[in-house]
């Protein structure tokens, strides 16, 4: 282990009793940590889920909530998790495909999380994140918000050829498939990357840009929008284990609240940066016809082709589960 990988961990150990402290209190105390800036959108809804644990499980259980990426870089979040350096995070599957390459699947569904749910498609993905994680989905926010791709330079094409995205693993494939050249950043650095011209656009969800002031340095969206975003709360497993029936309880009547509750607030946030994005100038590139179609199959087949080289066994699997009938 790294001297600052050991070092992180102390620092998040000190901010919280977490587990140590069970001898000596009866109220357990969860170390929960969000991979995007704090009081952003993609947090909001976890730190709203935290005060409603810490306000229902009052004397029972509490999340100490160590804040964003100030405390740890998104892409070692899933790691932190997986080893119990933390026991409860805000995070999308695209940050921890370093432990759990299938993470990267949930950008594709194209089925509701209830869906998912009754056709065995949650079970079988909650499977592999108990092997290879050693963790469980406890409630995913983001269900129906695409993702486009942000420029400062038009493009009248399908085609990426000859321009630097900022990427995260949820949209390699398919930007290197339209030609572009790829670069991957934690979110906090696309700004000056924007701006000293070391990219030509990112690729991000509907709402969210105005959150970091990307917008200060996009001039186009692309449309139509593809895949679908996904942030989730997950659970270390040996810290849910360690929870009784009545504490489980608390934090899981919080996530599903979640889950079913954000919806509305998604389409309230997509249609409120939509009509930000025009007041402050940023242009709509829209394909259409042929090249709509054609901009959506490459995504959608990039992707899986993906999934699938990197998982042979589950990656098939998944697309069947999380494909339209």
């Amino acid at each position: 282990m790294s001297a600052r990988r050991i070092a992180m961990g102390a620092a998040v150990a000190a901010a919280g009793l977490g587990w140590a402290g069970l001898a000596f209190a009866q109220e357990v105390v969860l170390r929960g940590i969000t991979s995007f800036a704090e009081k952003t959108i993609n947090s909001r809804g976890f730190e709203g889920f935290i005060d409603k644990v810490n306000e229902t499980g009052k004397g029972k259980i509490r999340i100490n909530y160590i804040g964003g990426p100030k405390a740890m870089p998104p892409f070692e979040v899933g790691k932190a998790l997986q080893g119990g350096v933390v026991d409860i995070a805000n995070v999308t599957g695209a940050f921890y495909t370093n432990v759990f390459p299938e993470s990267d699947a949930w950008k594709l569904t194209q089925n509701s999380m209830a869906e998912l749910r009754k056709n065995g498609g949650f079970d079988y993905m909650m499977g592999i994140y108990k092997e290879k994680m050693n963790a469980m989905m406890l409630a995913r926010q983001f269900q129906n918000t695409p993702f486009h791709i942000y420029l400062t330079k038009p493009i009248t094409k399908p085609d990426l050829t000859g321009l630097k995205l900022r990427i995260t693993p949820v949209y390699r494939e398919f930007f290197s498939a339209l030609g572009a050249t790829v670069v991957q950043t934690a979110p906090g650095e696309v700004y000056t990357a924007l701006e000293r011209g070391v990219v030509d656009g990112y690729g991000w969800p509907t709402a969210g840009i105005f959150d970091l002031g990307w917008h200060e340095k996009t001039k186009f969206r692309v449309d139509p929008g593809f895949y679908r975003a996904e942030v989730s709360v997950v659970v270390n497993l040996t810290s849910w284990n360690k929870l009784n029936d009545e504490q489980k309880k608390i934090i899981a009547d919080a996530a599903a609240e979640l889950e079913n509750g954000f919806q509305a607030v998604e389409a309230k946030e997509n249609a409120a940066d939509i009509e930000k994005m025009k007041a402050a100038g940023i242009q709509t590139i829209e394909f259409k016809g042929a090249d709509a179609d054609k901009y959506l199959k490459t995504a959608y087949d990039a992707a899986w082709d993906g999934i699938i080289k990197q998982s042979p066994v589950h990656g098939p699997k998944l697309r069947e589960f999380f494909s339209a009938k």
